[in-house]
C-alpha cells in the first residue's frame, strides 16, 4: 500500500453535512473516505468542495456501483470515470463491494448477495483482478452485511471472500460491523471469520453502528455508535493482524463532525 496513508490511520466518511464545520476548523483527522459515485460526474460544486478537502487530507474512494458480481460485462465507461477521479484525488487505494447491484439495465441501488460457490468465486476473482489492473491502484473488496442465506451456497462466506481475494491478487476491505451483523443473523462465530482473513492483504477496516429489529435481526444502518460487541471484535482483529487503517462510517442521523471524529478515535483506546 502507498506510504502516504499510515497503517495506524483513523479516518471518517466525508458527508456534505460536515462541510461547514470542516472548512472553518480543519480538524485533526488522518484521512477521509468518499463515495466514489458522488464525485464521478461533472457537477461543479461537489468537485470544488472535494478539491478543498483533498488539498489538506488524504482521500480514499469507496464505491457502491461497480456491480462486480453483476451478470453483464464490467462497464468501461464507469471504470474510465473512476480512473479520472482516482488520478484527481491521488487515492492510495479504491474499494467496492462483493455483490451485484443491477441487472438488465436496471440499478437496484442496493448491495445484493450471491451464492457462495466455487464457480462464482473463480468468476468474481477474474473480474476483481481485471478491475485492479484497469485502475492501476490497490483494489479492496468489502464483505456485505447479510440478512438471508442462499441454498445454492456450497461454502462459507469467509471461504468465498478469501478465495476471491487470493485468486484475484487484490485486497480485503474488511467491514467489522458487517461480520458481526451477519454472525448474529446466521449464527456463526465472528472469530471463525477473522481467522480466515490474511491481514497482510487488508487495505482498511470499516466500523459502524447497527440497528436491532424487534424480532432480533441486526440491520447495518450506519446510524448508531459502534456497539461494544463490534469494538471487541475490532480489538480481536487488531490483535490478529494490526495495524491497518480504520474508517468509521455514519450515514443517517449523522452527528456533528467533532463527535464523529471522537467516536472514531475510540479505536486508539481499544487497540491498547
Amino acid at each position: 500500500m502507498p506510504s502516504d496513508l499510515s497503517r495506524n490511520a483513523i479516518g471518517v466518511g466525508l458527508r456534505t453535512v460536515h462541510y461547514a464545520y470542516l472548512f472553518e476548523h480543519w480538524p485533526q483527522v488522518d484521512y477521509f473516505e468518499v463515495i466514489s459515485e458522488n464525485f464521478m460526474g461533472d457537477a461543479e460544486r461537489p468537485r470544488k468542495n472535494l478539491m478543498r478537502v483533498k488539498e489538506r487530507y488524504p482521500i480514499v474512494l469507496h464505491g457502491v456501483g461497480l456491480n462486480l458480481l453483476g451478470a453483464e460485462p464490467l462497464s468501461h465507461a464507469y471504470l474510465d470515470r473512476l480512473c479520472k477521479l482516482i488520478d484527481w484525488v491521488d487515492a492510495p487505494f479504491v474499494t467496492d463491494h462483493l455483490c451485484w447491484t443491477g441487472a438488465h439495465g436496471f440499478s437496484h441501488h442496493d448491495l445484493l448477495p450471491v451464492p457462495y460457490a466455487l464457480d462464482l468465486m473463480e468468476w468474481a476473482a477474474e473480474r476483481a483482478k481485471y478491475v485492479q489492473e484497469y485502475i492501476g491502484r490497490p483494489f479492496g473488496i468489502e464483505n456485505l452485511s447479510s440478512y438471508l442465506e442462499l441454498k445454492q451456497s456450497t461454502m462459507t462466506e469467509w471461504e468465498f471472500y478469501s478465495g476471491v481475494v487470493n485468486k484475484a491478487g487484490c485486497y480485503f476491505m474488511l467491514d467489522i460491523n458487517n461480520i458481526y451483523v451477519s454472525s448474529q443473523n446466521h449464527g456463526f462465530s465472528p472469530n471463525d471469520y477473522l481467522s480466515a482473513i490474511d491481514f497482510s492483504r487488508v487495505l482498511q477496516v470499516h466500523l459502524a453502528g447497527y440497528t436491532r429489529e424487534p424480532q432480533g435481526n441486526l440491520i447495518d444502518t450506519h446510524d448508531h455508535p459502534v456497539s461494544d460487541e463490534v469494538w471487541s471484535l475490532y480489538q480481536a482483529a487488531w490483535k490478529c493482524g494490526g495495524p491497518f487503517p480504520t474508517l468509521l462510517e455514519w450515514d443517517a442521523e449523522i452527528p456533528p463532525l467533532p463527535n464523529l471524529i471522537a467516536e472514531a478515535q475510540k479505536a486508539l483506546t481499544v487497540r491498547a
